[in-house]
Formats: structure tokens, sequence, C-alpha cells
């Protein structure tokens, strides 16, 4: 089995089956239970586990650091990337990205990184960095509309290493957050496949595997 920790607004629908533990940071209720009450209120998150949960061998750890409202706090992501980390997570997905670089959030990701921990955060295809997609090594994934469900691309750009479908299957989130979540999905494939594989033996395999190398060429 697969652990993959998703840090966002929490999970419900038919993804919640998949998850195994979950904690809230910044919110009130008891870290680490499985109540039955509603929890995503956003929609947001439960969005970005339908993507991962469906694979087989995959457990879900569920932080959620967002409310209704989509907003967090460096502390609040620091917290549950740890927390995650303790958990047995080997990859995380973090389709969220802040505007300003935190001391607190970059140690985090970089305890993770340590501990052997796969780091995908959404990047957006243009504009102005995020974080923590932009720490070393953390992958950046954002959307690419040449990929349908299911493929890939390595881009290799200034605003992101890889790409995958622009939408979730409920279509409720799209862009870098699908993206995100569609490249974790495939990354946890690979470790499924390549168990004892490391990070550079999978980001490898991956780019191999990718359907489109090389970012998308508009014309007029």
């Amino acid at each position: 089995m697969i652990r993959v920790g998703i840090a966002d607004s929490g999970v419900d629908g038919p993804a919640r089956k998949s998850v195994i533990a979950r904690a809230d940071f910044g919110f009130s209720g008891k870290p680490g239970t499985l109540q039955d009450a509603p929890r995503d209120r956003a929609g947001h998150g439960s969005a970005i586990a339908a993507v991962i949960a469906g694979i087989e061998g995959v457990e879900l750890l569920d932080a959620r650091i967002f409310d209704a409202e989509l907003r967090t706090s460096a502390a609040q992501a620091a917290a549950a990337i740890d927390w995650l980390v303790t958990q047995g997570a080997r990859i995380l997905n973090l389709s969220f990205g802040l505007r300003e670089d935190r001391a607190l959030l970059r140690e985090a990701c970089a305890r993770a990184i340590d501990a052997g921990v796969l780091l995908v955060a959404s990047s957006p295809a243009r504009g102005a960095s995020v974080f923590p997609a932009s720490y070393p090594g953390v992958l950046r994934a954002t959307g690419d509309a040449r990929c349908a469900p299911g493929e890939t691309s390595w881009l290799g750009t200034q605003q992101a290493d890889a790409g995958a479908a622009v939408r979730t299957p409920c279509g409720k989130v799209a862009g870098a957050s699908a993206g995100c979540a569609h490249v974790s999905a495939a990354l946890t494939r690979l470790m499924l496949q390549q168990p004892s594989a490391g990070r550079e033996e999978l980001l490898d395999a991956f780019r191999r595997g990718a359907h489109y190398h090389g970012a998308e060429r508009r014309t007029q």
C-alpha cells in the first residue's frame, strides 16, 4: 500500500472511504478521527482526492488546511506537512500556492524531502511563482490542456516541471490544482509499480512515460 497525503479542504464523497486518518489545522475538531459529519465545505479537497482515491493500493491521509474560502497560512500548511510525514505518507499532494516565502513552510518541506517523501505542488501556468512549488526539491505541477485524463507531460519550464489534465473528473476543480492531482496520481502508480524506487528513479520514469515533452506551442 502507498499512503498519499492531501493537504486541502478535507475529503468527503466516495474518496472518503480511502481515508485512513485525518487531522485539522486551524479548525475545531479532534485530529486523526473519522467522524461521519460532512467535512469539505469547499469541495476542492474532495475533487482532488477523487483523482487519487481510485488507484488500487492507495490509502489517503486527509490534512484539512482550508475552510470554505480556500484560505490558509504558512503555519497551517507546515503543520499539515509535518503531520502527513509522521503518518507515513510517501507522496504529498499540495494543490495550493502561497504568494510569500515563509521559513516555517520552507523548513517543513525540507524536512519532508529529507525523509524521502515526494512533494508535488501546484504552480500556475503563467504569472508569479508560488510556494511551496518554488522550494528546492518540490515537483512543480500544473494543468496542461494537451493532456487527456491519464496523460501527462514533462514541461521543464520556468513555471512548472510536469503537467496533466486540467480538470478533475467531477469538473469542480480546474487548472493547476487539477493538474497537480493528476501528476500525483501518475507518480503514485509508478510508486506502486516500483516500490523501492527513489525520487530520481520515479521522476525519470515519469519523464520517459510522459505523452508530451516541452511546453505547448501555441499558434495565432
